[in-house]
């Protein structure tokens, strides 16, 4: 079988990855001693985080160029939407926090700097940029799911482990599998500067990632 392009790309994002789990935020979910007001922060920013990361599945179907690709990211966008933005609405109702409020969020610089740079990319490039500008998060959340969730302890904690178990499971681990096999179909036979500029923004948004697990970690909102 020959080597997709996901596969390229796994070599490249793999140590920033891994970096992830190591992350205090990230640990502090799988073992449960995650102080609550640093998941406060990250979820009330995160849900902000997905509202204009929705818009890029937007962009995406609307440079579709065929039918197949619109269904596909209008899809995604069905699913984050309405299954991973349902998460964030759950949890913010424990601590009190409503729909309102969620969304009048002020977004912090990392996830004014993130968004900004994948709305950017998505609307400058064809559907591919897109495509890749959502790829990281999809896939390595889905990543870091799947590795929490060995620990059955983990899963079963009665604060963090419906978010690993979200993370983990079979519907959001088919929608990172679309965001791969999309990547995969559209970058078939590009020429390698193509590729290059692809695996750029999926390097790039995967350093947002972890400067996104910082800022969560340092409930960081602008350094002045």
């Amino acid at each position: 079988m020959s080597e997709q392009f996901t596969d390229r790309l796994w070599r490249k994002v793999q140590p920033i990855w891994e970096a992830y789990l190591e992350h205090p935020f990230v640990k502090g979910i799988g073992d449960g001693t995650l102080d609550k007001e640093k998941f406060k922060h990250y979820m009330k920013q995160d849900y902000v985080y997905l509202i204009e990361y929705s818009r890029i599945f937007a962009i995406g179907s609307s440079k579709s160029p065929d039918l197949h690709t619109m269904t596909m990211f209008a899809n995604l966008l069905h699913g984050t939407l309405n299954m991973e933005m349902e998460l964030h609405r759950e949890y913010a109702a424990r601590f009190g926090i409503t729909n309102e409020e969620l969304e009048e969020t002020e977004p912090s610089a990392t996830m004014t700097a993130y968004t900004s740079y994948m709305l950017n990319v998505s609307q400058l490039g064809g559907v591919e940029n897109a495509i890749a500008s959502v790829l990281a998060c999809a896939w390595s959340y889905n990543y870091i799911g799947k590795e929490l969730a060995k620990n059955a302890e983990s899963l079963e904690h009665e604060f963090y482990g419906d978010w690993i178990q979200m993370y983990s499971s079979v519907e959001f681990t088919e929608l990172a599998e679309n965001c791969q096999k999309l990547i995969n179909d559209y970058t078939a036979g590009k020429s390698e500067k193509d590729l290059q500029a692809l695996e750029d923004i999926v390097v790039k948004t995967s350093k947002f990632e972890y400067m996104f697990w910082e800022m969560a970690e340092n409930i960081e909102m602008w350094p002045i």
